[in-house]
């Protein structure tokens, strides 16, 4: 594929799939990254960073809305980010030595995407009243270790994943939505300067695809403005199906791929 249709190609694929995942709350490097891989033929382990990059540069602008209406204080950032950095990091580190091979990312990559489909097709409105403290501070660090070792190995910053985990647990949604998406952008950016770094030790692929990463970064931070724009129009619920059903077809793809 020339460079231009291909560039074109990043770009729509990234402003469409923020579009889409915006007003149900759930990260575009969720969905983008099988685009990356199936469409884009971006290589393997280089499409995980090229991922995280989409998250570096489509998520300012959301951040900077949350900075400006005062929502990104309090204690919860510093504890998801004590978790999620050395998390990345490490899941990076096992990305690149440890599952390189496609075949054994696309199990790994099915193994998220599935439960991840069948949250979103089952999830309910949380119960309210909910709690304001929610877990404590080792409970939400250590789930930051967890979701950032996932993070750097499939490539995703973690607040799709985050999200979900600290509502379930009863803090409120106000609270985990700014923190979670502060989480995913430093997440990411400490992902991708721990794979350009194994790039220059590691053979084969490993560091992003700049360009492609950039543009659908573009785009997704296009996207995200026009999602949360038409999100008061948008069925929440149909296209929440409509998403977790994508998700669990897609792992079931990939699971298949691989077996057979």
């Amino acid at each position: 594929m020339s460079p231009l249709p291909n560039g074109l190609l990043a770009l729509g694929a990234g402003l469409l799939v923020a579009v889409v995942t915006t007003p149900v709350g759930v990260s575009g490097a969720v969905f983008l990254l099988p685009i990356q891989l199936d469409v884009l033929r971006v290589p393997s382990p280089a499409v995980t960073p090229t991922n995280l990059l989409f998250n570096v540069i489509a998520t300012p602008g959301a951040l900077l809305r949350y900075h400006r209406t005062g929502r990104l204080g309090g204690p919860l950032v510093p504890r998801l980010l004590a978790g999620t950095v050395p998390g990345v990091i490490a899941g990076s580190i096992l990305r690149v030595y440890v599952a390189p091979g496609e075949g054994v990312f696309r199990v790994l990559a099915a193994c998220l995407l599935g439960p991840l489909g069948l949250w979103l097709v089952l999830r309910r409105q949380p119960r309210s009243p909910e709690t304001v403290t929610g877990p404590g501070p080792v409970t939400i660090t250590t789930l930051g270790v967890a979701v950032g070792i996932i993070g750097g190995i499939y490539g995703i910053g973690g607040g799709s994943l985050l999200g979900p985990l600290l509502v379930g647990l009863g803090m409120p949604i106000a609270a985990v939505a700014p923190a979670a998406l502060a989480s995913t952008f430093v997440t990411s950016v400490a992902g991708v300067v721990t794979y350009g770094v194994l790039a220059l030790v590691a053979p084969g692929p490993v560091g992003p695809d700049w360009s492609t990463g950039i543009l659908c970064g573009i785009g997704g931070l296009l996207g995200g403005y026009l999602g949360a724009r038409l999100a008061p129009w948008v069925p929440d619920a149909a296209l929440r199906i409509l998403l977790g059903l994508l998700a669990v077809g897609l792992a079931t793809a990939y699971l298949v791929q691989v077996l057979t």
